[in-house]
């Protein structure tokens, strides 16, 4: 038995939060019943609607597109700019797992499964992320190798990375460095290329976990397999 607005949230819905605010206004039933408790508590075998849609008749979605610059990783922008769900065809509650920023591209997965959400993103399991970052000047591998140690960002000190340059072009003056990081703070590449002196002019993320971009371009996406899902379970404890 859990209490019903993290089943709610888990099931992909909506935010634990916004679950609380639903039961509150008496948007929740729960057995034909209405509940406005907070404390009520449910299992996956009992009948939950939620505004009218039953948690059970949901169809699980698992989405990995290649973000393009220019669109936020959100559901919903306050300014009007374009959002990530804006580029996918689909009639579920879709939610980003993570986010990248604005700027940045690449990879980024979109379900409407918050349980598998929740395992990819809770810090244990150490999901592995990987980064290009293109830096307008020439690094120097003495510097670089300072993040495979970790470095302090907003005062708490980043876990060790992996790191390798790919690219110097000593005539255009810049650099492309790659990065594996299994954190996920805020900005977190961009403040650790700023801690040891770089400035990131462009960052992509290439591969999330086992999964990477192979046959897509920007603004595409492509459904996982049962098989990849079922992969990405296994890496959740």
């Amino acid at each position: 038995m859990e209490r019903l607005q993290k089943i709610i949230a888990d099931s992909g819905y909506c935010s634990r939060r916004k679950a609380e605010t639903l039961i509150l206004n008496g948007k929740v039933m729960l057995n034909g019943k209405t509940v406005t408790k907070l404390g009520t508590k449910a299992s996956l075998k009992d009948v939950i609607t939620v505004e009218g849609n039953s948690l059970k008749d949901k169809k699980l979605e698992y989405i990995l597109l290649y973000k393009p610059r220019g669109i936020v990783t959100t559901t919903h922008d306050e300014k009007g700019r374009k959002t990530v769900l804006d580029l996918i065809e689909t009639k579920n509650r879709l939610y980003p797992v993570g986010r990248l920023d604005y700027d940045t591209t690449g990879l980024l997965l979109l379900t409407n499964d918050g349980n598998l959400t929740n395992k990819l993103l809770h810090p244990s399991n150490k999901i592995n992320k990987v980064y290009v970052a293109k830096i307008n000047e020439i690094v120097v591998p003495a510097k670089i190798k300072l993040l495979d140690k970790g470095v302090y960002i907003d005062g708490i000190k980043t876990a060790p990375a992996k790191t390798k340059i790919l690219k110097i072009d000593k005539k255009n003056h810049t650099s492309l460095v790659k990065i594996t990081i299994h954190e996920g703070r805020n900005h977190q590449v961009k403040k650790m290329f700023a801690a040891i002196g770089y400035t990131v002019a462009k960052l992509k993320r290439e591969e999330f976990a086992f999964l990477n971009l192979d046959g897509l371009m920007p603004g595409k996406y492509r459904k996982l397999t049962i098989k990849e899902v079922k992969k990405l379970y296994s890496l959740g404890k």
